[in-house]
């Protein structure tokens, strides 16, 4: 996803705010969708980039904005990558980036938090809003880096996205379910 910034309530000059960076390394986007209607099939994607504006006193207030490398997708099969990275599914080549940029923070209670805000998956955006939980509190790593960390996952249909491709079964049904489970494990290093 491309980063661009996106402040969804201006924080006030008073209040205290810090800038955190996506660690790449320590960071991943999976998905999991059924495959012939009998089990599901996983991939993940690598490489994600982008920024956490933290509002120390009220998180609600904060933004947060992803991008993922469309061609970084990777199952445990290369041919299904290949297909995957095609114009059948993400198409990479006309649409390199996946997006996610927040427009809505909103406290679930405890270090649990909704994050609403837009997806953009091969050019088409929709308004999703993933369940954040156990947002950490800070930790110094041994180089002396202040780093935080969350989980937050969500459910969409493929097809609001365009990824419509499929193939029917023999005794019915089809190859590839609509609803994709999507979860994100993202440490941020303080900027």
């Amino acid at each position: 996803m491309s980063s661009t910034s996106a402040i969804a309530t201006p924080m006030s000059a008073t209040t205290a705010s810090s800038t955190w960076n996506i660690d790449p390394a320590h960071s991943a986007a999976e998905f999991k969708v059924r495959h012939m209607m009998i089990s599901n099939v996983k991939g993940k994607f690598s490489g994600l980039s982008g920024v956490l504006k933290l509002d120390e006193s009220d998180h609600s207030r904060s933004t947060v904005e992803v991008s993922i490398p469309a061609a970084s997708v990777s199952t445990v099969d290369e041919k299904l990558d290949a297909h995957l990275k095609n114009e059948d599914f993400f198409d990479v080549q006309k649409f390199p980036t996946i997006t996610f940029q927040s427009t809505k923070i909103r406290s679930t209670g405890g270090r649990d938090y909704e994050v609403t805000g837009d997806l953009t998956i091969r050019g088409v955006t929709q308004t999703v809003t993933l369940n954040v939980a156990d947002f950490s509190e800070p930790s110094k790593d041994p180089w002396g880096n202040l780093r935080i960390g969350l989980s937050g996952s969500t459910k969409v249909n493929r097809k609001d996205f365009g990824l419509v491709w499929n193939a029917p079964l023999e005794f019915g049904g089809v190859l590839v379910g609509d609803e994709v489970t999507i979860t994100l494990d993202v440490q941020f290093i303080k900027g």
